[in-house]
């Protein structure tokens, strides 16, 4: 194979550093959050609607961040708002261990959501730069794993460092991992990285991205390409909320020992589905994905409303990390390929702000649903949100692929 046919690398050291730093920004955050409802509930005598102030303060945080971080980058530079954020996560993290009421918890994990915010919008700015366009959906299947097992794997070691050892024991160890995020950086170099990766990109590359390019010019053409899946996001975020928040107390209530094992089983078939999604996109599309992993989660959600002994706990958990394995890649690289390389930035900010308004808003309505009804209930209602998300895909890719042939005809006459 002569070099101008070479593919173009992926796995690069810049790459590693960036994804595996990821991972432990996330794991940071996933250690703390998961925890969080039993310390609010049984340290604090907060209520369900408590522990939903203290998540969305969190999730509006990072999202109001991801703004400004847009705003600041041309004046002040990636790398000093990157480890600026890396450190305010980390000092934040290490000091809710000293919060004693609801204020004061609520105002450190704002403070946290600002400094995440910034790490978590450069940090993929930096990796979808240097992943040749032509590989994008298997490059970010690959860097989203850091995320998706951060997201199954963090909830489960939290509950247990709190279990075994403690709150204070637990900041410590999450402060630790966002430390860790920052040293991998510091010390490999990669967050100076920020030379584009050459490619050879094919036919449905070039014409994304020359559409792309298009509408760069335009505020309005860059968004309404990212409407769609940033929407599609959202609602999938808004059942992970569910879990995240409430899982620990559902768990309690149904007299399921060792919830957290959810996340286990979770991660297990995350790591199987993330980087055959990714090929699957690049070779035929969202569609193929996201239809049957919509089916997944959904099913996932009624095995765990129902649920009362742990091997329907593991079913559910596998189907769910079937589901969203291969769903949140998918969606990041159709952005990602719906923008150009200058928009990028643009695109991973308005994609991990779905995500963070999906967790918000799930804190916040199941928070009010359990309150009402009960934590199993709460999942039945996470099941019409998946339902949802398939009905508003497929009649919009519906209506999409007849106008697309629509146009055709017309260009054809």
């Amino acid at each position: 194979m002569n070099e101008q046919n070479r593919p173009a690398p992926l796995w690069t050291k810049a790459f590693i550093c960036l994804t595996l730093s990821f991972f432990l920004l996330f794991l940071n955050l996933q250690m703390l959050l998961s925890s969080l409802p039993m310390y609010v509930k049984g340290e604090l005598a907060g209520g369900d609607l408590t522990v939903s102030l203290v998540t969305a303060t969190f999730a509006l945080a990072a999202i109001a961040s991801r703004f400004a971080t847009a705003a600041l980058m041309p004046k002040l530079g990636r790398t000093a708002l990157l480890y600026a954020g890396l450190a305010a996560a980390v000092l934040t993290t290490f000091l809710c261990a000293n919060a004693d009421a609801i204020g004061s918890l609520v105002a450190l994990r704002m403070l946290y959501g600002a400094g995440f915010g910034m790490a978590s919008t450069i940090i993929p700015t930096l990796v979808s730069r240097i992943i040749p366009q032509d590989r994008i959906g298997e490059g970010i299947g690959y860097f989203g794993l850091s995320t998706s097992l951060a997201m199954s794997l963090g909830p489960m070691i939290g509950m247990n460092v709190m279990h075994e050892a403690g709150f204070a024991a637990l900041t410590s160890s999450s402060a630790a991992a966002a430390l860790l995020s920052a040293a991998v950086l510091l010390l490999s170099g990669a967050a100076r990285s920020g030379k584009p990766a050459p490619s050879r990109p094919g036919p449905a590359a070039v014409a994304a991205r020359a559409a792309g390019t298009a509408a760069a010019g335009a505020s309005q053409g860059t968004v309404k390409p990212l409407l769609l899946p940033a929407l599609l996001n959202m609602l999938l975020s808004i059942t992970y909320s569910g879990l995240l928040s409430f899982i620990a107390l559902f768990g309690e209530s149904v007299e399921i020992g060792q919830v957290g094992l959810f996340f286990l089983f979770n991660a297990i078939t995350v790591i199987l589905v993330r980087p055959i999604a990714g090929r699957i996109f690049d070779r035929r599309g969202h569609a193929a994905v996201l239809i049957p992993a919509a089916a997944c989660v959904l099913a996932s959600m009624l095995v765990l409303a129902g649920a009362t002994a742990l091997p329907q706990l593991v079913v559910s958990a596998l189907l769910y990390g079937l589901g969203f394995g291969a769903i949140q890649p998918t969606l990041q690289a159709w952005m990602l390929r719906s923008t150009p390389r200058e928009r990028h930035g643009f695109a991973n900010s308005m994609y991990y702000n779905s995500t963070d308004l999906g967790v918000a808003l799930g804190a916040v309505l199941f928070g009010a649903i359990a309150a009402r009804t009960g934590y199993a209930r709460m999942y039945d209602y996470s099941a019409l949100i998946m339902a949802a998300f398939l009905v508003l895909y497929v009649v919009l890719r519906i209506a999409g692929v007849a106008r697309d042939a629509k146009q055709s005809s017309q260009t054809a006459a």
